[in-house]
């Protein structure tokens, strides 16, 4: 019985995808971002923002979070460092993106794992998820 439960789950597993979470409140730029993040076979959850980033990822599970700096009632900054802070999301990466770069990384060390400036090179930006989540 064990071997027929395997055989039947092994196919769902060996497709599984990676989860990729966008916080991003430009409704253009959150768009384009998940339509390419799905066509390069990610999982997206893609929100304008959220309330509380460690519930929302505790229920989503993402391998990486895509955050960018500048966003309505909270900044990225605080997101990553939420993330980070937390002993149960610690290891997940965090990019950060922005349009102001000077601006962001001025206000701090956050602990994102990568910083992308806007506007960005897609492929540039595939290929550094891929180098966090390969």
């Amino acid at each position: 019985m064990f071997a027929y439960w395997f055989q039947v789950l092994l196919p769902i597993t060996k497709n599984m995808t990676k989860r990729i979470l966008i916080i991003e409140d430009d409704e253009d730029i959150l768009q384009v971002l998940e339509t390419i993040l799905v066509s390069n076979d990610f999982t997206v959850k893609a929100v304008d923002r959220t309330d509380d980033i460690l519930e929302l990822v505790g229920e989503f599970k993402p391998d990486l979070v895509i955050t960018d700096y500048l966003l309505s009632g909270t900044n990225g900054g605080k997101i990553c460092l939420a993330i980070k802070k937390d002993k149960d999301t610690c290891h997940i990466p965090v990019i950060l993106i922005s349009a102001y770069p000077e601006l962001a990384i001025s206000h701090g060390n956050f602990g994102f794992d990568a910083f992308v400036t806007k506007p960005f090179d897609i492929n540039m930006l595939v290929k550094k998820i891929n180098e966090f989540v390969s």
